[in-house]
């Protein structure tokens, strides 16, 4: 129960990687707001949690929205009590796999709508609830990809290497109220996602040493950084692949 009285909001938690966390969060008995635009998905999330230790709460969210990304959090708040982390997690690949001169524009403008301002507007939203507690924590779920890049992946890539700087801005700005913001990459998870490229013989999205994961591989790391102290580390990544970034 290492998250008794604790609220978390966690976006995309409706499945993969999200909902891993969020059933995890609850487990060690959090509150938790599973946020996505898929509300039956996050409704069942949210019904697992209740059944096990901690409460849970489905809220309608599409991150690319400040209106809905702000009710979303103030829902949290008011419903939870508070807000102690989130996990900025939704995220999505649009045109994997395509160079830049065979790129489709609405496909890598809405990549980047999500991954970067979608957790924009979900860090600017959390803030003033994580002063206000005196302390919080900003998870953020990023790709060895952001750090190194590799052809056919200009749009989920550069998403995520901004999100990654945006990551070190925020801890810089925020390490004086004692909220840790860091970045926590996955490497290959068998997620609805990734499934079609990491189960393509010879996919260039993975390497033959690389662990494949399933989302609940990687709730164990989430919660290491959930639980970790009010001065605990920031500006920090921590990646769970078996290859160099």
């Amino acid at each position: 129960m290492r998250l008794k009285g604790k609220v978390a909001i966690v976006t995309g938690a409706g499945r993969g990687i999200g909902r891993a966390i969020a059933l995890a969060y609850g487990q060690e008995g959090a509150s938790v707001c599973c946020a996505a635009r898929s509300v039956d998905q996050i409704r069942d999330t949210a019904r697992q949690i209740d059944k096990g230790h901690g409460r849970g709460l489905a809220v309608e969210t599409d991150v690319t929205d400040w209106d809905s990304v702000t009710r979303m959090v103030q829902t949290a708040v008011d419903e939870l009590g508070g807000l102690d982390i989130i996990v900025v997690n939704a995220g999505v690949s649009l045109d994997r796999g395509r160079k830049v001169e065979d790129s489709d524009i609405a496909d890598w403008r809405a990549t980047i709508e999500v991954n970067l301002m979608g957790a924009y507007y979900c860090a600017k939203a959390a803030i003033p609830h994580l002063r206000q507690r005196g302390a919080g924590k900003i998870i953020t779920i990023g790709s060895g990809n952001g750090h190194r890049g590799r052809v056919g992946g200009s749009s989920y890539d550069s998403s995520k290497a901004a999100l990654w700087m945006m990551t070190r801005i925020l801890a810089q700005e925020l390490w004086e109220y004692n909220i840790s913001v860091n970045e926590l990459i996955p490497g290959p998870v068998m997620t609805e996602m990734a499934r079609g490229s990491l189960s393509r013989p010879g996919s260039p999205f993975i390497i033959d040493s690389e662990w494949v994961k399933q989302p609940e591989d990687v709730a164990p790391l989430a919660l290491f950084l959930a639980t970790q102290p009010d001065v605990g580390p920031t500006a920090q990544t921590f990646s769970m692949m078996r290859r160099d970034m």
